[in-house]
């Protein structure tokens, strides 16, 4: 008896032992049905946007003016344009164009507002107030008529629109890193371990930088809804992606002089920016429940 109660007891060890906060973050999206469901959504458009030029029923640019604006038939899935181009071939390359903006931007914004946040968060003083004073302006600036007076003044195009976009977008990222990095610096790790001698360098990027990983993953993933709108908008007024790139937003502009006959031309990439901003959103909102360690039981 006693060797079985010695046998059993690592197995009620290891049946005890708590899981990662990684491992019990996965467990807590995926019990999350609309975050799943975003999920799915997301992977098949990004799908789609990589294997553009294998699922492409034409090239990019092919034009056939012998069958210009047909609605949908089993040649053409989702019809053709004005200029007789297969349209289900450029929403494939409007993802394209929506996945880099959407992943760049974000990334982008994050890479030049968090180290600015985070050292306003950590030293103040001077550096803290002037940031401060810098964000305040360019909050109360409307990020897309900053970006229309950048696209004005220096041209548009896919590369420029993604660093006009970044260069509006840091500010979000700074003010949370900063919030973040204030509320953490005086925590009993990081006072424990300025105790013992660690370097302002190694206290910020050991110990509070790690602990923010969560929040900030969750603020890019966020980030992506936004920037395909800013980018389809920007697209629909013509200071965007310009030809012959394809865009959502582009497609919804060039279908205005015949949306009332040509319907589904409008529709379609109307569909695919909406259906896409919602399954990022659905994606970050559960990333958001996964990562908060107050979501924890």
């Amino acid at each position: 008896m006693a060797t079985v109660a010695r046998a059993a007891a690592p197995a009620a060890t290891m049946a005890e032992r708590p899981t990662s906060i990684w491992a019990d973050a996965a467990r807590r999206f995926f019990a999350n049905r609309l975050a799943v469901a975003g999920l799915v959504v997301a992977s098949l458009i990004v799908f789609c946007a990589l294997f553009a030029d294998i699922l492409a029923l034409q090239p990019r640019d092919y034009a056939n003016f012998a069958e210009v604006l047909q609605f949908p038939s089993r040649k053409h899935p989702l019809g053709t344009d004005a200029v007789g181009r297969d349209f289900f071939t450029r929403i494939l390359y409007g993802a394209r164009t929506s996945m880099i903006v959407g992943f760049t931007v974000p990334l982008l914004a994050t890479a030049i507002g968090l180290p600015l946040g985070a050292l306003a968060g950590w030293r103040g003083g001077w550096f803290d107030f002037v940031l401060l004073r810098v964000i305040e302006i360019m909050t109360a600036l409307p990020s897309i008529l900053v970006a229309v007076m950048l696209v004005t003044i220096w041209g548009a195009g896919l590369e420029k629109l993604i660093i006009y976009m970044s260069l509006t977008g840091w500010v979000g990222a700074a003010r949370f890193a900063r919030g973040q990095f204030l509320a953490l610096k005086n925590r009993e790790y990081v006072l424990a371990a300025r105790v013992l001698g660690a370097s302002e360098w190694r206290m910020m990027f050991q110990h509070v930088l790690p602990n923010t990983a969560g929040p900030i993953i969750v603020n890019i993933m966020m980030g992506i809804p936004g920037a395909i709108f800013g980018e389809a908008g920007l697209s629909f007024l013509g200071l965007g992606v310009m030809d012959p790139i394809p865009s959502w937003g582009k497609m919804v502009a060039d279908s205005r002089a015949y949306v009332q006959v040509y319907w589904h031309l409008a529709l379609i990439p109307t569909v695919m920016i909406a259906l896409t901003m919602l399954a990022f959103t659905f994606v970050g909102d559960g990333l958001r429940d996964a990562l908060d360690p107050y979501m924890q039981r």
